[in-house]
Protein backbone atom coordinates (compact mmCIF):
# COMPACT_ATOMS: atom_id res chain seq x y z
CA UNK A 1 0.00 0.00 0.00
CA UNK A 2 2.62 2.29 1.11
CA UNK A 3 6.46 2.26 -0.68
CA UNK A 4 7.80 3.56 2.29
CA UNK A 5 8.52 2.70 5.86
CA UNK A 6 8.96 5.97 7.75
CA UNK A 7 7.97 9.25 7.33
CA UNK A 8 10.10 11.80 8.53
CA UNK A 9 8.13 14.97 8.80
CA UNK A 10 10.77 17.81 8.07
CA UNK A 11 14.37 18.07 6.51
CA UNK A 12 16.10 19.75 9.35
CA UNK A 13 18.92 17.99 11.18
CA UNK A 14 16.49 15.77 13.18
CA UNK A 15 14.45 14.31 10.69
CA UNK A 16 17.38 14.00 8.49
CA UNK A 17 19.27 12.25 11.45
CA UNK A 18 16.41 9.88 11.74
CA UNK A 19 16.04 9.17 8.45
CA UNK A 20 19.84 8.32 7.67
CA UNK A 21 19.98 5.73 11.06
CA UNK A 22 17.00 3.79 9.17
CA UNK A 23 17.80 3.84 5.91
CA UNK A 24 21.11 2.52 6.53
CA UNK A 25 19.45 -0.39 8.32
CA UNK A 26 17.57 -0.91 5.24
CA UNK A 27 13.87 1.04 5.77
CA UNK A 28 12.97 2.94 3.01
CA UNK A 29 12.06 6.48 4.32
CA UNK A 30 10.32 9.34 2.81
CA UNK A 31 10.85 12.51 4.10
CA UNK A 32 8.40 15.51 3.22
CA UNK A 33 9.34 19.05 3.61
CA UNK A 34 7.22 21.87 3.29
CA UNK A 35 10.09 24.36 2.75
CA UNK A 36 11.37 24.60 -0.66
CA UNK A 37 15.01 23.25 0.27
CA UNK A 38 16.70 21.25 2.70
CA UNK A 39 18.62 21.24 5.70
CA UNK A 40 15.95 23.23 7.69
CA UNK A 41 16.53 26.16 9.61
CA UNK A 42 20.63 24.88 9.47
CA UNK A 43 20.22 26.47 5.42
CA UNK A 44 22.71 28.11 4.37
CA UNK A 45 23.87 29.84 0.41
CA UNK A 46 26.04 31.89 -0.97
CA UNK A 47 24.57 35.19 -1.81
CA UNK A 48 24.67 37.88 -4.96
CA UNK A 49 27.58 39.49 -3.21
CA UNK A 50 29.19 36.03 -2.94
CA UNK A 51 29.17 35.98 0.90
CA UNK A 52 27.97 32.32 2.58
CA UNK A 53 24.86 33.48 4.58
CA UNK A 54 22.72 31.84 6.60
CA UNK A 55 18.70 32.03 5.83
CA UNK A 56 17.48 31.62 9.50
CA UNK A 57 20.09 33.00 11.23
CA UNK A 58 24.11 32.02 12.45
CA UNK A 59 24.60 27.78 13.13
CA UNK A 60 27.67 27.09 14.45
CA UNK A 61 27.98 23.14 15.89
CA UNK A 62 29.19 22.97 19.79
CA UNK A 63 29.20 20.16 21.85
CA UNK A 64 31.29 18.28 24.45
CA UNK A 65 30.17 14.99 23.34
CA UNK A 66 32.76 13.00 21.22
CA UNK A 67 29.89 10.51 19.72
CA UNK A 68 28.04 13.53 18.24
CA UNK A 69 31.06 15.01 17.05
CA UNK A 70 32.23 11.92 15.48
CA UNK A 71 28.34 11.50 13.74
CA UNK A 72 28.82 15.04 12.36
CA UNK A 73 32.10 13.99 10.87
CA UNK A 74 31.33 11.33 8.78
CA UNK A 75 28.89 13.37 6.80
CA UNK A 76 31.06 16.36 6.17
CA UNK A 77 34.55 18.16 7.22
CA UNK A 78 34.50 20.59 9.35
CA UNK A 79 37.14 22.73 10.79
CA UNK A 80 37.40 24.30 14.69
CA UNK A 81 35.43 27.90 14.95
CA UNK A 82 34.85 29.42 18.07
CA UNK A 83 32.05 32.08 18.38
CA UNK A 84 32.48 35.64 19.67
CA UNK A 85 29.50 37.70 20.25
CA UNK A 86 29.06 41.02 22.22
CA UNK A 87 26.56 42.79 23.52
CA UNK A 88 26.19 47.03 22.65
CA UNK A 89 25.21 48.70 26.25
CA UNK A 90 25.56 52.46 26.38
CA UNK A 91 27.68 53.00 23.50
CA UNK A 92 29.98 49.96 24.32
CA UNK A 93 30.61 46.49 22.40
CA UNK A 94 31.31 44.05 25.53
CA UNK A 95 31.83 40.87 25.15
CA UNK A 96 29.29 38.13 25.57
CA UNK A 97 28.67 35.80 28.06
CA UNK A 98 29.87 39.03 30.28
CA UNK A 99 33.26 38.30 31.34
CA UNK A 100 35.91 40.25 33.83
CA UNK A 101 36.28 42.82 30.57
CA UNK A 102 32.50 43.88 30.95
CA UNK A 103 33.57 45.21 34.59
CA UNK A 104 36.41 46.83 33.13
CA UNK A 105 34.00 48.24 30.85
CA UNK A 106 31.64 49.85 32.92
CA UNK A 107 33.56 50.46 36.59
CA UNK A 108 36.65 52.62 37.56
CA UNK A 109 39.94 50.28 38.33
CA UNK A 110 39.67 50.84 41.68
CA UNK A 111 35.75 49.51 42.12
CA UNK A 112 36.76 46.76 39.07
CA UNK A 113 39.19 45.36 40.94
CA UNK A 114 36.89 45.48 44.36
CA UNK A 115 33.78 43.84 42.54
CA UNK A 116 36.06 41.41 40.98
CA UNK A 117 37.07 40.00 44.13
CA UNK A 118 33.59 40.19 45.54
CA UNK A 119 32.52 37.68 42.83
CA UNK A 120 35.28 35.30 43.68
CA UNK A 121 34.83 35.22 47.27
CA UNK A 122 31.11 34.86 46.92
CA UNK A 123 31.58 32.21 44.20
CA UNK A 124 34.72 30.44 44.98
CA UNK A 125 36.09 27.83 42.46
CA UNK A 126 33.77 28.46 39.95
CA UNK A 127 34.61 30.04 36.84
CA UNK A 128 30.70 31.20 35.48
CA UNK A 129 27.78 32.18 37.70
CA UNK A 130 24.00 32.55 36.09
CA UNK A 131 22.89 36.41 36.49
CA UNK A 132 19.93 34.69 38.51
CA UNK A 133 22.18 33.73 41.21
CA UNK A 134 23.83 36.74 41.35
CA UNK A 135 20.94 38.73 41.81
CA UNK A 136 20.16 36.88 44.93
CA UNK A 137 23.56 37.31 45.86
CA UNK A 138 24.09 38.29 49.66
CA UNK A 139 26.47 40.42 48.60
CA UNK A 140 24.73 43.61 47.73
CA UNK A 141 28.43 45.09 45.63
CA UNK A 142 27.39 41.61 43.37
CA UNK A 143 24.03 42.23 42.96
CA UNK A 144 24.07 45.65 41.88
CA UNK A 145 26.52 44.39 39.03
CA UNK A 146 24.10 41.84 38.71
CA UNK A 147 21.06 44.47 38.71
CA UNK A 148 22.92 46.45 36.26
CA UNK A 149 23.40 43.92 33.74
CA UNK A 150 19.64 42.71 34.04
CA UNK A 151 18.35 46.50 33.64
CA UNK A 152 20.80 46.88 30.68
CA UNK A 153 21.11 43.82 28.51
CA UNK A 154 18.97 40.67 30.44
CA UNK A 155 15.65 42.18 30.54
CA UNK A 156 15.74 44.11 27.59
CA UNK A 157 16.51 41.48 25.33
CA UNK A 158 14.43 38.76 26.43
CA UNK A 159 11.32 41.25 26.52
CA UNK A 160 12.11 42.14 22.55
CA UNK A 161 13.24 38.06 21.78
CA UNK A 162 9.86 36.55 23.90
CA UNK A 163 7.47 39.17 24.08
CA UNK A 164 7.33 38.57 28.01
CA UNK A 165 8.38 39.96 30.63
CA UNK A 166 11.28 38.54 32.12
CA UNK A 167 9.56 37.41 34.96
CA UNK A 168 6.79 35.39 33.19
CA UNK A 169 9.86 33.41 31.05
CA UNK A 170 11.29 30.45 32.15
CA UNK A 171 13.73 30.71 34.37
CA UNK A 172 15.99 28.59 32.10
CA UNK A 173 15.88 31.26 29.17
CA UNK A 174 17.75 33.54 31.74
CA UNK A 175 20.28 31.38 32.80
CA UNK A 176 21.51 30.50 29.03
CA UNK A 177 23.85 33.04 28.82
CA UNK A 178 26.06 32.96 31.77
CA UNK A 179 28.54 35.65 33.86
CA UNK A 180 31.96 34.65 33.51
CA UNK A 181 34.74 34.72 36.50
CA UNK A 182 37.50 35.84 34.60
CA UNK A 183 38.81 37.30 31.31
CA UNK A 184 37.98 34.04 29.24
CA UNK A 185 35.72 34.96 25.64
CA UNK A 186 33.85 33.19 23.42
CA UNK A 187 30.66 32.19 23.34
CA UNK A 188 31.00 28.21 24.23
CA UNK A 189 32.79 26.20 26.05
CA UNK A 190 32.27 23.12 24.61
CA UNK A 191 34.97 21.00 23.85
CA UNK A 192 34.36 20.62 20.06
CA UNK A 193 33.28 24.00 18.28
CA UNK A 194 33.36 24.31 14.34
CA UNK A 195 31.70 24.68 11.38
CA UNK A 196 31.61 23.03 8.32
CA UNK A 197 34.33 24.00 5.82
CA UNK A 198 31.83 23.84 2.60
CA UNK A 199 28.24 24.54 3.94
CA UNK A 200 25.69 22.93 6.05
CA UNK A 201 23.48 22.66 2.81
CA UNK A 202 27.02 20.71 1.75
CA UNK A 203 26.52 18.58 4.80
CA UNK A 204 22.75 17.86 4.56
CA UNK A 205 23.17 16.30 1.11
CA UNK A 206 25.52 13.85 1.72
CA UNK A 207 23.16 13.15 5.06
CA UNK A 208 20.46 12.48 2.90
CA UNK A 209 22.32 10.73 0.08
CA UNK A 210 21.17 7.27 0.26
CA UNK A 211 19.08 5.28 -1.94
CA UNK A 212 16.88 4.51 0.57
CA UNK A 213 15.24 8.06 1.44
CA UNK A 214 13.26 10.23 -0.84
CA UNK A 215 13.23 13.48 0.05
CA UNK A 216 10.40 15.59 -1.48
CA UNK A 217 10.00 19.61 -1.43
CA UNK A 218 7.01 21.96 -1.08
CA UNK A 219 5.26 19.37 0.39
CA UNK A 220 3.32 20.28 3.85
CA UNK A 221 2.43 16.58 5.37
CA UNK A 222 -0.20 18.28 7.58
CA UNK A 223 -2.10 18.35 3.88
CA UNK A 224 -2.31 14.73 3.73
CA UNK A 225 -2.10 13.33 7.40
CA UNK A 226 -4.95 12.82 10.11
CA UNK A 227 -5.78 11.41 13.28
CA UNK A 228 -8.96 9.20 13.22
CA UNK A 229 -11.15 8.72 16.14
CA UNK A 230 -8.92 5.41 16.98
CA UNK A 231 -5.76 7.71 17.16
CA UNK A 232 -4.77 5.88 13.98
CA UNK A 233 -2.54 8.08 11.50
CA UNK A 234 -4.43 8.43 8.11
CA UNK A 235 -2.24 9.35 4.94
CA UNK A 236 -4.16 9.80 1.54
CA UNK A 237 -7.27 8.37 3.32
CA UNK A 238 -4.81 4.95 4.00
CA UNK A 239 -4.22 3.53 7.79
CA UNK A 240 -0.43 3.49 7.93
CA UNK A 241 1.03 0.90 10.45
CA UNK A 242 4.66 2.04 9.69
CA UNK A 243 6.43 5.02 12.14
CA UNK A 244 5.82 8.63 11.46
CA UNK A 245 8.54 11.37 13.01
CA UNK A 246 7.14 14.45 13.67
CA UNK A 247 9.28 17.35 13.64
CA UNK A 248 7.43 20.19 13.58
CA UNK A 249 4.95 22.34 15.89
CA UNK A 250 2.86 19.89 17.95
CA UNK A 251 -0.32 22.20 18.32
CA UNK A 252 -0.99 21.51 14.28
CA UNK A 253 -0.72 18.35 13.88
CA UNK A 254 -3.63 18.14 16.52
CA UNK A 255 -5.41 20.92 14.83
CA UNK A 256 -4.88 23.30 18.02
CA UNK A 257 -7.55 21.96 19.81
CA UNK A 258 -5.86 23.48 22.76
CA UNK A 259 -5.10 26.79 21.59
CA UNK A 260 -2.32 27.79 19.94
CA UNK A 261 1.21 26.90 21.38
CA UNK A 262 3.33 30.76 21.37
CA UNK A 263 6.38 30.42 19.40
CA UNK A 264 8.52 33.24 18.28
CA UNK A 265 9.37 33.91 14.76
CA UNK A 266 11.97 36.32 13.26
CA UNK A 267 12.08 39.31 10.22
CA UNK A 268 15.54 39.58 8.65
CA UNK A 269 16.40 42.50 7.66
CA UNK A 270 19.30 41.87 4.93
CA UNK A 271 21.74 44.89 4.09
CA UNK A 272 25.03 44.44 2.26
CA UNK A 273 27.93 47.50 2.02
CA UNK A 274 30.88 47.64 0.60
CA UNK A 275 33.37 48.08 3.90
CA UNK A 276 35.07 45.32 5.34
CA UNK A 277 33.83 45.13 8.52
CA UNK A 278 30.31 46.27 9.95
CA UNK A 279 30.77 45.40 13.94
CA UNK A 280 33.78 43.64 15.88
CA UNK A 281 32.18 40.34 16.38
CA UNK A 282 29.98 38.37 14.05
CA UNK A 283 27.14 38.58 16.43
CA UNK A 284 26.00 41.57 18.57
CA UNK A 285 23.23 42.24 20.61
CA UNK A 286 21.89 45.89 20.83
CA UNK A 287 19.62 44.96 23.67
CA UNK A 288 19.02 49.06 23.88
CA UNK A 289 17.84 49.52 20.33
CA UNK A 290 14.10 49.76 19.67
CA UNK A 291 12.70 46.63 18.05
CA UNK A 292 15.41 44.66 16.69
CA UNK A 293 17.98 42.16 18.67
CA UNK A 294 20.88 41.51 17.06
CA UNK A 295 23.19 41.82 14.08
CA UNK A 296 25.05 38.98 12.57
CA UNK A 297 27.78 39.55 10.17
CA UNK A 298 28.49 36.66 7.59
CA UNK A 299 31.51 37.13 6.30
CA UNK A 300 32.73 36.54 9.72
CA UNK A 301 30.72 33.48 10.17
CA UNK A 302 33.05 31.52 8.72
CA UNK A 303 35.56 33.93 8.04
CA UNK A 304 35.21 35.44 4.60
CA UNK A 305 37.89 37.67 2.90
CA UNK A 306 35.49 39.38 0.63
CA UNK A 307 35.06 42.98 -0.63
CA UNK A 308 31.80 43.91 1.27
CA UNK A 309 29.97 42.58 4.18
CA UNK A 310 26.68 41.06 4.08
CA UNK A 311 24.65 41.24 7.66
CA UNK A 312 20.95 40.49 8.64
CA UNK A 313 19.23 42.50 11.38
CA UNK A 314 17.11 40.31 13.79
CA UNK A 315 13.50 41.31 14.56
CA UNK A 316 11.68 39.00 16.59
CA UNK A 317 8.28 38.95 16.27
CA UNK A 318 4.96 36.31 17.50
CA UNK A 319 4.78 33.65 15.01
CA UNK A 320 1.27 33.44 13.15
CA UNK A 321 0.80 29.86 11.68
CA UNK A 322 -1.14 31.58 9.39
CA UNK A 323 0.93 34.77 8.27
CA UNK A 324 3.99 33.39 5.89
CA UNK A 325 6.44 33.23 9.04
CA UNK A 326 8.75 29.94 10.67
CA UNK A 327 8.80 29.57 14.05
CA UNK A 328 11.95 29.36 15.22
CA UNK A 329 11.46 29.41 19.39
CA UNK A 330 9.55 27.50 21.88
CA UNK A 331 8.12 30.26 24.63
CA UNK A 332 8.13 28.69 27.95
CA UNK A 333 6.12 29.47 30.65
CA UNK A 334 4.56 27.79 32.85
CA UNK A 335 1.54 28.48 30.67
CA UNK A 336 3.10 26.86 27.64
CA UNK A 337 4.52 24.00 29.55
CA UNK A 338 1.21 23.30 30.91
CA UNK A 339 -0.24 23.37 27.70
CA UNK A 340 2.00 21.68 25.79
CA UNK A 341 1.54 18.62 28.06
CA UNK A 342 -2.03 18.02 26.92
CA UNK A 343 -0.84 18.20 23.14
CA UNK A 344 2.18 15.44 24.54
CA UNK A 345 -0.59 12.84 26.24
CA UNK A 346 -2.44 13.20 23.32
CA UNK A 347 0.56 11.99 20.76
CA UNK A 348 0.88 8.92 23.24
CA UNK A 349 -2.28 7.68 22.33
CA UNK A 350 -0.79 6.81 18.54
CA UNK A 351 1.94 4.57 19.12
CA UNK A 352 3.75 4.56 15.62
CA UNK A 353 4.02 8.67 16.45
CA UNK A 354 7.62 9.64 17.34
CA UNK A 355 8.09 13.39 18.34
CA UNK A 356 11.76 14.89 17.52
CA UNK A 357 13.73 18.43 17.51
CA UNK A 358 12.77 22.03 18.94
CA UNK A 359 9.42 22.37 17.77
CA UNK A 360 7.78 18.87 18.10
CA UNK A 361 9.50 18.65 22.13
CA UNK A 362 8.83 22.02 22.95
CA UNK A 363 12.70 22.90 24.13
CA UNK A 364 15.03 25.61 23.11
CA UNK A 365 17.89 23.20 21.70
CA UNK A 366 20.73 23.50 20.57
CA UNK A 367 22.04 21.47 17.54
CA UNK A 368 23.58 18.95 19.71
CA UNK A 369 20.54 18.32 21.73
CA UNK A 370 18.52 17.76 18.63
CA UNK A 371 21.46 15.69 17.56
CA UNK A 372 21.04 13.58 20.89
CA UNK A 373 17.81 13.41 20.73
CA UNK A 374 17.43 12.24 16.91
CA UNK A 375 19.82 9.59 17.67
CA UNK A 376 17.59 8.39 20.78
CA UNK A 377 14.54 8.61 18.45
CA UNK A 378 15.65 6.59 15.84
CA UNK A 379 16.79 3.83 18.22
CA UNK A 380 12.91 3.76 19.46
CA UNK A 381 11.57 3.90 16.16
CA UNK A 382 14.16 0.14 15.42
CA UNK A 383 13.09 -0.83 17.87
CA UNK A 384 8.80 -0.41 17.14
CA UNK A 385 9.53 -1.52 13.67
CA UNK A 386 11.61 -4.63 14.41
CA UNK A 387 9.03 -5.82 17.27
CA UNK A 388 5.83 -4.88 14.28
CA UNK A 389 7.55 -7.74 11.67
Amino acid sequence: MFDFDVLVVGCGLSGATVARVLAEKGYHVKIQERRNHIGGNMYDYVDKHNILVHKYGPHTFHTNDKVLFDFMNKYSDWEEYKLTCGAEINGICTPTPFNYQTIDDFYSDEKAEKLKKRLENAFPNRTTITVVEALNCADNIVKEYAQFLFDNDYSLYTSKQWGVSPSEIDVSVLKRVPIRLGYETGYFEDKYQVMPKTSYTDFFVSILDNRNIKVELNVDALDYIVLNSDNKLIIDNKTFDGAIVYTGALDALFGYKYGQLPYRSLKFVWNNEKIKSKQDMPVVAYPQEEGFTRIVEYNKLPVQVTESTTYAVEYPLQYDPKKNQEPYYPVLTSKSKEQYKKYLSLSKGTDNLFLCGRLADFKYYNMDQALKKALKVSEQILEFLYNKK
